[in-house]
């Protein structure tokens, strides 16, 4: 994304990612219980499409215009903290008071990782943090929806359909915002990678891991994305890595992992 998103722009860049995606999925919708499926939970699916991939990953485009990839990447690991409130508040999933103790140890990371930039000029930090927290809220309540809404349908099925209405709600977009130059080789493998790498392989598993697991303890996948957000920003993208980021990076996750029950308490 952040290789792309300045070339393409935010919405081109997540509708040719979610596109490549669909159609790399779009084969499995030829069986028939994946078609029936699809018929039978289209709001569900366009419900999910949007949540999960149209608003997010458009979200997270535009703040990569300004925010590094590393730094981008440990506020999205704050995806836990939202999925155990919304599930307090909307599903009633109870919290213990070691969760709502990780609660605020998580939110203490992110106001550690982000109390030196939030300016909210015109070409500040604050409203590219405030769209990737919005974006990481996007997908604490879209996993909560798929648990709830899509829990007999199969994760390829699940992951096809939401994508393919994701691209289908994106379609408007890409004839309002074009780019102004063809995109160069580099700008095109990012996103081929976005869309086979990134969504298509990354949805089958991540649907399957929800459907087994819960939204919340799904999500804990996002432990994983601030190492290699900070790893891949460093090596491809000259990104700095800061005192200050390490250190709200291991807040953060240390309350994630409160929130999600990595850290259970000793009795």
């Amino acid at each position: 994304m952040r290789i792309t998103a300045p070339e393409l722009g935010p919405f081109l860049t997540t509708f040719a990612r979610v596109a490549i995606a669909a159609l790399a999925l779009a084969p499995f919708l030829l069986r028939a219980e994946h078609r029936k499926a699809l018929r039978s939970h289209k709001f569900s699916l366009l419900t999910l499409g949007l949540f999960n991939s149209a608003v997010p990953f458009s979200l997270l485009c535009w703040a990569s215009l300004q925010l590094e990839a590393g730094f981008t990447s440990l506020l999205n690991a704050t995806t836990p903290i939202c999925a155990a409130v919304i599930g307090f508040w909307w599903l009633r999933i109870p919290l213990s008071r070691l969760q709502v103790g990780g609660l605020a140890i998580g939110l203490s990371g992110i106001a550690i990782l982000t109390g030196n930039q939030l300016d909210f000029t015109r070409d500040g930090a604050g409203w590219p943090i405030v769209a990737v927290l919005c974006a990481t809220c996007c997908y604490a309540y879209a996993g909560h929806y798929a648990k709830s809404r899509l829990p007999d349908v199969s994760p390829l099925a699940v992951s096809a359909g939401s994508l393919l209405a994701s691209t289908l709600a994106l379609l408007p977009f890409v004839f309002v915002f074009t780019p102004p130059q063809a995109p160069e080789a580099g700008t095109i493998f990012s996103v081929l990678a976005l869309g086979l790498l990134c969504t298509a392989f990354a949805f089958i598993l991540f649907f399957d891991l929800l459907k087994r697991n819960g939204a919340t303890a799904a999500t804990t996948v996002t432990f994983i994305i601030p190492v290699f957000g900070i790893l891949w920003g460093s090596l491809f993208l000259q990104e700095e890595i800061t005192n200050r980021m390490i250190l709200g990076m291991a807040v953060a996750l240390l309350g994630t992992a409160f929130v999600t029950k990595l850290i259970p308490r000793q009795r």
